[in-house]
């Protein structure tokens, strides 16, 4: 509703509430100049380097950022969708942003690294009257260098306006009954459609270094205790690894590369991989998993390989979605059991 503080005020609406849906990020383009501002962006976060900047800085502007970007642009392109000439993630959380959005409880969507940002997102919402805002980060398993690093920003935002909203956050979901019976269901039905019977389930997490455990972050645990339980309510043996290793430091294991390369040699010859972490495909599921990993395994010597997409903007993945925001909306507001049924599976 319209304020006036007097009749030389300029009319300021307030008193609605929003979603900021947020996910890790990617450059606008799959070419090299566009990834090597991502990855500057990205690669100079402190939650994602965990090293002073007098000793990494040298070595990210003169040797990463001058190498990196031009394999790694090669990489995107072999996921970019040409039709809509973008990124899977971004298209993905923005169809989810899409799917769920309502005239009465709006839900917007950002990056944390990239397009559309976080500052931009959350004035934007401010000048559009949503004076409470929900963030949620999409990480069902907390770590510091993913959640924290998104709430960071949130708040680094905040410092600088001088009408703040009012902010919850969706906290990590890893051990959500309803996430774990809808992933459950949706591997479930996928494993029944696949043309084999898997010898084994690889649920595949995103790495981080070691030290980030040894420091206390809890993200090793999430993971864990969310490949068991997925595990129990599937029935079938659900094996952890841990993928995308950078630099020459110990990473959690083990690692998912390794893993399938030794799988032939023990007598598993198939395999179907999820990736719990994930709630949208991007570079790291389609070409890491599904090109470069199917690809390592089959070359040593396994039959049949199977990469499980992930939930993305279907409607299991929209129903998961509402769930946690309804939840965390108590006394705020709530999304229409309706919200999101437009989209296709």
């Amino acid at each position: 509703m319209p304020l006036f503080a007097s009749p030389a005020h300029p009319p300021v609406s307030t008193g609605r509430v929003g979603v900021l849906l947020t996910n890790l990020g990617t450059p606008d383009k799959p070419t090299p100049s566009a990834v090597r501002r991502y990855l500057d962006e990205f690669l100079s976060d402190p939650r994602v380097v965990e090293l002073p900047p007098i000793l990494w800085q040298p070595i990210l502007r003169l040797v990463i950022l001058t190498t990196r970007p031009y394999k790694s642009a090669r990489l995107y392109g072999s996921v970019w969708d040409k039709e809509r000439d973008d990124s899977p993630l971004r298209l993905h959380l923005r169809d989810q942003a899409h799917a769920l959005d309502t005239p009465a409880l709006p839900v917007r969507y950002a990056m944390r690294y990239g397009k559309p940002s976080i500052p931009a997102e959350l004035k934007a919402m401010k000048d559009e009257g949503i004076d409470r805002i929900l963030v949620a980060p999409l990480y069902p398993q907390y770590c510091a260098a993913t959640t924290a690093s998104a709430l960071d920003k949130v708040y680094r935002t905040l410092e600088h306006m001088r009408w703040q909203p009012a902010i919850r956050t969706l906290p990590p979901y890893f051990d959500d009954p309803t996430y774990l019976d809808i992933m459950a269901e949706d591997i479930r039905d996928k494993l029944e459609r696949l043309p084999f019977r898997p010898d084994l389930v690889i649920a595949s997490f995103h790495g981080m270094p070691r030290r980030t455990l040894d420091k206390g972050d809890p993200y090793h645990c999430h993971c864990a205790k969310t490949a068991r339980l997925i595990g129990e309510r599937l029935a079938v043996p659900v094996k952890l690894t841990f993928q995308s290793r950078f630099g020459a430091a110990e990473w959690l294991k083990p690692y998912t590369e390794d893993v399938l390369e030794r799988l032939p040699r023990d007598g598993v010859k198939k395999v179907a991989v999820i990736a719990p972490a994930f709630s949208s495909d991007c570079l790291e599921t389609l070409e890491e998993l599904n090109i470069r990993g199917r690809e390592g395994f089959l070359h040593a010597g396994g039959d049949e390989f199977a990469y499980l997409p992930c939930l993305n903007a279907t409607p299991r993945g929209i129903r998961l979605l509402r769930h946690l925001i309804n939840r965390e909306l108590a006394g705020w507001g709530e999304l229409p059991v309706s919200a999101g049924l437009q989209v296709a599976a």
